[in-house]
């Protein structure tokens, strides 16, 4: 008892030490698990022999994080993924499988074993990859959605990989690794199909995904309302886990893959009333688990083996994963994956995954690889997977800033149509703005410099051009000489500022309507002489603070004079601090005299929302309307 609790302070102790380090220095969460088990495995040799046995139990991080994937996917969208599921995941794994065949057979093994070591190198980590995805925001961009239908596919072969590896058993073998079993610690494993015939194995594996279909839509709502119903939370989340757990049991009785199950139950459940919940209550358990899995392969090391084997170790290492690269940008330019989504798929997809462990266990009891030989890919695999967060750090670091630089220094589009108004910045301040104008019938001209952001608004049939608004030339040809109006609404505070101080100075009798980050850049927008400055939080707050006070019980009439007279004092005090901020000095804008007054404010506007309704002062309110009946519900719809 003692030595377990021992070893798991020493595990969770590393992990707070290094996995927050690793996140401030921006390498991510999976290179800081890894160099934890490094520290505490072979450097100081804190941790030793039971590294393995917890690797098996925290690979249940893999099935967990599956089956919160599939509770993110429908049916439908899993229908409109077959294409690439098939075709990219399909040609990857075929091709980057027969390339290392050949390698192997050629360095002078034989055919069964190049094969075997093939199909363990051709899949990559799911557990690596998906959480550096989610970190970093990488889920929704093209390379991330086509990596992860790579994975998929990795996922669902390892099924048929498993029926095929024992047909490539060498006779040879067959003596050795028996003894090898023998004398290892691992029990025989339950099974409900060992035995049947190939015909009574296939209705068994229909019958089994059959019944967690159909199960996991008509008995999963009933029995999660039932337990809800209770009122206990830790009874739900003891379901939630009886059910990830019950669903991986069910798959390994059958001889299926439990991340493949918990993936299809997930998928099953993702329409379900109850997927968030779910999700928040096995999410710390994914998270532990897949941070432990991660410490126990840097713990798992042997760095005598690896300077004894290191050329080889290393060679074989960078050797497939730049085949795997090769083969996954090759790929990329097939299925017109282009830019940077090329580079994240390519690079992303590089290493040997989780699944090598197995694979490599069970390709020695089945008699298909020497043991020594798999004493020796073991290091292979985890240095793959040691090496690739700097990969993703290559692709973050060199890679984007490479195309977005390439993307930015795209020539200006040509204006074909003229406007009265011009704004500048088509992103989600400039939108609201330009959808206004234009479904009023007033013609705009709108201008971005990011491509992207273009390229969004001609998707929604949005008329946009791609230039530098600060450009005086590219305004000219946007008509600035015959304008009424300017909009600025670039995200950038510094160069709005310029923009505002050019137009003013180049176009006089132009209006300038300008976006302000927050008080102090409203105070430099109005000082460069800006007509109408407008915060891009002020209103919406107001607006959603009206509703808090009506949710707090205020009548709407009441939240709307409260609102009112909060706008109202602060536009009185409005000029006083703006001339306070423009006089004082650069060092000093918002200097305590500053603060004074705007303490001053403060009190004004606590004085303001003391006021009753009926005082003298509510009078002057009296033209408004009461709300019609059935307002208060309508207008939470409206939000």
């Amino acid at each position: 008892m003692t030595g377990y609790l021992v070893q798991s302070f020493i595990y969770l102790f590393a992990a707070i030490i290094f996995v927050p380090l690793a996140k401030r220095l921006g390498l991510g969460s999976v290179l800081g698990y890894l160099i934890a088990g490094v520290v505490i495995g072979p450097i100081t040799g804190l941790v030793g022999q039971e590294t393995n046995t917890i690797q098996h139990f925290a690979e249940f991080g893999v099935v967990m994080m599956l089956f919160l994937v599939g509770l993110e996917l429908e049916p439908r969208m899993l229908w409109d993924m077959r294409n690439k599921l098939i075709g990219l995941g399909g040609l990857q794994l075929g091709l980057t499988t027969a390339i290392i065949t050949a390698g192997a057979t050629f360095l002078g093994l034989s055919w069964s074993i190049s094969l075997a070591i093939g199909l363990i190198f051709s899949l990559s980590s799911t557990a690596i990859v998906l959480q550096t995805f989610n970190e970093k925001g990488l889920s929704r961009t093209e390379g991330g959605k086509n990596a992860f239908s790579v994975l998929l596919f990795q996922d669902i072969a390892v099924i048929p990989m498993l029926a095929l590896i024992p047909m490539l058993a060498l006779p040879e073998l067959i003596d050795a690794a028996t003894a090898l079993a023998s004398s290892s610690e691992q029990h025989p494993q339950l099974s409900l199909v060992a035995g049947l015939p190939s015909w009574a194995y296939g209705i068994a594996i229909l019958a089994t995904i059959s019944a967690l279909v159909v199960g996991g839509h008509y008995l999963s709502r009933p029995l999660f309302r039932y337990v809800a119903s209770s009122g206990l939370h830790e009874i739900f989340t003891a379901t939630a886990l009886t059910l990830v757990i019950g669903i991986a049991a069910l798959m390994s009785l059958v001889g299926l893959s439990p991340a493949l199950g918990t993936f299809l139950a997930g998928v099953v459940l993702a329409n379900s009333e109850f997927r968030h919940e779910l999700e928040a209550n096995i999410e710390p358990f994914k998270g532990l688990l897949l941070g432990l899995f991660f410490i126990t392969v840097g713990a798992g090391l042997d760095f005598s083996l690896l300077a004894d084997n290191f050329l080889f170790i290393v060679g074989i290492a960078l050797s497939v994963m730049l085949i795997k690269t090769a083969v996954l940008w090759l790929l990329a330019i097939l299925f017109k994956i282009g830019n940077s989504n090329r580079w994240l798929l390519a690079l992303s997809l590089a290493q040997a995954g989780e699944f090598g462990f197995v694979l490599l266990s069970y390709t020695t009891q089945q008699h298909v690889i020497p043991a020594e030989l798999a004493h020796l890919l073991s290091p292979v695999v985890a240095l793959s997977m040691f090496l690739t967060p700097a990969l993703f750090i290559f692709y973050e670091k060199v890679v984007l800033p490479r195309y977005q630089s390439d993307s930015n220094q795209h020539q200006a589009d040509d204006i074909d149509e003229l406007g009265s108004v011009i704004v500048a910045g088509a992103g989600r301040f400039g939108q609201i703005v330009n959808r206004l104008l234009t479904s009023n019938d007033i013609k705009t001209v709108m201008l971005d410099q990011q491509v992207r952001q273009i390229d969004i608004m001609r998707r929604i049939e949005t008329k946009s051009y791609y230039g530098d608004a600060t450009n005086p030339q590219l305004l000219h040809t946007a008509g600035i000489e015959q304008a009424d109006l300017f909009v600025a609404c670039i995200d950038d505070r510094e160069r709005t500022t310029e923009l505002v101080h050019f137009l003013k100075r180049s176009y006089p009798k132009l209006k300038v309507l300008a976006r302000a980050f927050d008080r102090g850049h409203g105070y430099e927008l109005r000082n460069a002489g800006a007509d109408v400055v407008v915060s891009e939080t002020y209103h919406s707050a107001l607006y959603l603070g009206e509703h808090a006070l009506r949710q707090l019980g205020f009548h709407p009439f009441r939240a709307h004079q409260k609102k009112s007279r909060f706008l109202s004092t602060e536009a009185r005090h409005k000029q006083a601090l703006y001339e306070l901020w423009r006089d004082n000095t650069d060092d000093a804008k918002f200097s305590a005299s500053f603060s004074k007054l705007f303490m001053q404010l403060e009190e004004s506007i606590s004085n303001e929302m003391k006021q009753d309704r009926y005082s003298v002062k509510s009078n002057k309110e009296r033209s408004w309307s009461p709300p019609p009946k059935g307002y208060e519900k309508g207008d939470e719809e409206e939000l």
